[in-house]
């Protein structure tokens, strides 16, 4: 697909364009990777698997993204007893 029928389909917002998208070279710039094994049980593995077909990305990519919402919404809870704290 050329760069312009890429932008006519972001652009118009008639179709989903993730599907063109090459997500395996999806990298965050200045933030280094570290590698890490976790075992998980295999209803688990199986369980992600079928949400991240579900939703049309990897097992990797579903596990990061609920790691890292859970992470925010914790750090957000921390900020927010933080502040409730220093009104007192």
């Amino acid at each position: 697909m050329k760069a312009s029928e890429f932008d006519k389909k972001f652009d118009d917002n008639n179709d989903d364009i993730i599907d063109d998208l090459d997500l395996s070279t999806l990298r965050r710039p200045n933030q280094p990777l570290k590698r890490v094994n976790v075992d998980f049980p295999s209803w688990m593995v199986k369980s992600l698997d079928r949400e991240a077909s579900r939703i049309g990305v990897t097992r990797q990519s579903i596990i990061k993204v609920w790691l890292a919402e859970r992470l925010e919404a914790g750090e957000a809870n921390k900020n927010i007893k933080t502040d409730h704290l220093q009104e007192r």
